[in-house]
């Protein structure tokens, strides 16, 4: 189905590009988010969802993809997309609303100045990045209980998830990154990743060819030398000296061996036994130097 270039299509695909090349990127991107959301089980029937749109290129392709797949009848919930104005100066705050009136996309703008906050409370020098990405993410849990949205959805790609690990590992003292399903810690909403297949590339790709108007962060995005700028920088140097490097990466995430690694919480080390050679359990030779009465 998702090979019929004859088939419907929703409005966001409408001025796509007929190349050959465009295809098959649509159709990588689209297969790989079907798989995603099906391999984590994301699709809860009759549910609906707050697709967050920041209008970055990674939540255009986010919402062009889900609509795609729900157009054809594969992804069975409601789409509310939502962007969160944070009230950052020279924000283009009419950009979002037109083309999400002009596409037909039911949505909804949310105004918040959470962008003084973060300039009032993070001192001179320190990135906004946390502070600022805790406020838009309460914001953004308020406004799917009040639209009843059982799940947020998010933009993050395979990308950030491998730079989030590489963060964890150099910075946090942990294995962890940003999973493709959670649970929020109230325990009430999901938070979905569909994306988390799908190279930065890609998206990048798709979002200029089908020209959305893309808007820049001017806050994060402004900041040099973040930590997440540098782990970026030394996996772009990783790949282009061995193309494929990220995605092989990326595997390892979905092959974990706690076995093999040093976390007593996730494997019993001091349980494992030999294997005994003569059908009799070695602990049977062990003498017993407990104290008796």
């Amino acid at each position: 189905m998702l090979d019929d270039d004859d088939a419907p299509i929703h409005p966001l695909f409408a001025d796509a590009p007929s190349t050959t090349a465009f295809k098959k990127l649509r159709k990588r991107i689209v297969r790989q988010t079907r798989e995603a959301i099906e391999q984590y089980g994301m699709i809860e029937r009759g549910a609906r969802w707050l697709v967050c749109l920041s209008g970055g290129k990674d939540s255009y392709t986010l919402l062009a993809v889900l609509h795609e797949l729900q157009w054809r009848g594969l992804l069975p919930v409601e789409i509310l997309a939502c962007n969160l104005d944070q009230g950052q100066p020279g924000f283009p705050a009419t950009v979002l609303p037109e083309f999400l009136e002009k596409m037909g996309v039911p949505h909804r703008i949310e105004y918040q100045d959470t962008y003084s906050v973060v300039m009032d409370k993070v001192p001179q020098g320190k990135t906004y990045c946390a502070l600022c990405s805790r406020l838009r993410r309460g914001n953004l849990y308020r406004i799917a209980r009040e639209e009843g949205c059982s799940a947020v959805v998010l933009g993050h790609h395979r990308d950030d998830i491998l730079e989030t690990f590489f963060m964890n590992l150099f910075h946090g003292g942990r294995l962890a990154t940003m999973p493709p399903k959670l649970v929020n810690e109230e325990g009430d909403l999901f938070v979905y990743r569909p994306l988390a297949f799908v190279a930065e590339e890609d998206c990048e790709k798709f979002a200029r060819d089908m020209n959305y108007p893309i808007i820049p962060c001017d806050l994060c995005g402004s900041q040099d030398g973040l930590q997440r700028q540098q782990v970026k920088q030394l996996l772009d140097s990783w790949e282009k000296n061995r193309p494929g490097r990220r995605q092989v990466m990326f595997r390892s995430l979905m092959n974990a061996r706690p076995s093999h690694l040093l976390d007593t919480g996730l494997f019993d080390f001091a349980g494992l036994a030999l294997k005994p050679q003569d059908g009799s359990n070695l602990n049977d030779n062990i003498p017993d130097l407990r104290h008796h009465d």
